[in-house]
């Protein structure tokens, strides 16, 4: 049995029933931000979500990301090509922090 359930995502708004000026802000921020072509378009917005749901590890983000994905025009090469992108930069990303070990060592003479 999966913990996660695609039809939860439809119901993400039930979030805000304790709080329903706070969700309200969050989907107008939302939808500016991911909706709108700006200086990045549709497609190139939905390529970061899909991305960033796969190394945040969100079963529903990547389901509807896929889906946005496909019909903002972007191709599975695209996608593929996308999730590389954020495995190399969450590898890069654990790797630097290496530094601050190395300094902790530095401080105890190792």
């Amino acid at each position: 049995m999966s913990y996660y359930k695609p039809e939860d995502l439809g119901r993400f708004a039930e979030v805000g029933k304790f709080a329903p000026d706070s969700m309200k802000s969050f989907f107008a921020y939302y939808n500016e931000v991911t909706s709108l072509e700006g200086a990045l378009s549709k497609r190139e917005k939905s390529l970061i979500a899909l991305a960033i749901a796969h190394s945040e590890k969100c079963p529903y983000c990547i389901d509807a990301y896929t889906e946005q994905c496909l019909e903002s025009g972007a191709d599975p090469e695209q996608m593929t090509e996308a999730i590389h992108v954020a495995a190399a930069m969450k590898a890069g990303i654990t790797l630097i922090h290496g530094v601050q070990m190395h300094n902790a060592l530095e401080k105890k003479g190792i």
